[in-house]
């Protein structure tokens, strides 16, 4: 699938913009709202309007004069890094006429001085960070066939990404706070604000670093070469985060800090592998299948790249087409300290944020 989308020194006036679509499918619609038409919506922008807020804006949502209600995040542009219009830039090259039902649907956006302003659907049951994460009593409610199906629904849309839009889209920032949950608790996977485009069949590119520590592909890292197995990686830290419901980035008194991917690769070793499973589920699970699903995420942050799946091949393994009962896992990759990221970048304080913690 080849895509265009608007040239943003258009954007000067509330109109509906058709995008290009080659996909074969429907056109959809572009709307550059006004302003006004954003303030009226969220009613001024008001606190207690405010959905989420994050590394790259806030997040508000608002009903529109047709009814429908949205979400809108608000970018500041920082005019010595430019900052901010990056991010707005990023998001509609990414997402202006892609369309996969796990992705997040961007229905327009507007310019207005400093600001830049996207405009989503709106997710009823917000992020999966926000849903699930941390207490016991968000968890119980995310039985086995719901985590399933999540996982599933985010590799697919990973996969849309990585194989069938051209230019191929890597993320760079696949985490639990990036994935939204629409009333059915489809997952969506959103911002879009570090995304970058991989034109040519390029195998990589060099880029700044950024990203969210725990989440991050050591060789990216380290590196700063950016690559469809960066996402992977990360896929495959999520992964092993929804099957255990416990956090990337642990700490305790006793160890310290402990890295979730270390603790999977120590329990795979030991044969105990199951155990990682969340406790929450009170064994009503697959044993095989939750095994299958923690072994892909093991599968999918391994050290060398050139053994990590496919996305389209992870979502084949967890549905088991692909039949991985014989593969051995070999050791996963893990940057568990801020001085082995690239030196001389200027990171996003993103990249600092505590997985276990961060909300961008």
């Amino acid at each position: 699938m080849k895509f265009s989308f608007p040239c943003l020194n258009c954007f000067s006036s509330s109109t509906d913009v058709m995008v290009v679509n080659t996909s074969g499918q429907d056109d959809q619609n572009f709307r550059v709202f006004t302003y006004n038409e954003l303030r009226v919506a969220t009613h001024s922008f008001r606190e207690s309007n405010k959905i989420g807020e994050g590394g790259f804006g806030v997040v508000y949502t608002g009903r529109l004069k047709d009814g429908r209600v949205v979400a809108v995040k608000v970018l500041s542009v920082e005019l010595e890094s430019m900052r901010g219009e990056r991010e707005f830039i990023s998001e509609i090259a990414a997402l202006s006429n892609v369309k996969h039902e796990n992705l997040v649907t961007l229905q327009g956006c507007c310019i207005d001085g400093a600001n830049r302003f996207l405009v989503y659907d709106y997710m009823e049951n917000n992020s999966l960070a926000h849903a699930f994460l941390g207490a016991e009593k968000n968890r119980i409610k995310f039985t086995w066939t719901l985590r399933r199906d999540i996982s599933l629904g985010v590799a697919r849309g990973i996969a849309y990404l990585h194989e069938e839009v051209d230019p191929h889209i890597v993320h760079r920032d696949i985490k639990a706070t990036n994935i939204l949950l629409d009333q059915n608790f489809i997952p969506k996977v959103s911002d879009f604000g570090l995304a970058k485009l991989f034109r040519d069949n390029a195998s990589h590119i060099s880029t700044r670093v950024a990203g969210t520590l725990g989440y991050l592909s050591p060789e990216y890292a380290i590196t700063g070469h950016l690559s469809r197995k960066s996402d992977v990686y990360s896929f495959g830290v999520l992964l092993l985060e929804i099957v255990s419901g416990r956090p990337v980035v642990d700490f305790n008194l006793e160890s310290g800090e402990q890295y979730l991917v270390d603790k999977a690769w120590e329990m795979y070793n030991a044969d105990i592998l199951l155990q990682l499973v969340d406790p929450v589920l009170n064994r009503d699970y697959v044993k095989e299948e939750a095994f299958r699903f923690l072994k892909v995420g093991l599968l999918c942050v391994q050290e060398t790249t050139s053994l990590r799946p496919k996305m389209s091949e992870a979502v084949k393994m967890l549905t088991n087409e692909i039949n991985i009962e014989a593969v051995k896992v070999s050791h996963p990759g893990l940057v568990a300290d801020l001085m082995d990221v690239k030196i001389g970048q200027k990171h996003s304080s993103n990249l600092f944020s505590k997985a276990s913690t961060s909300s961008g």
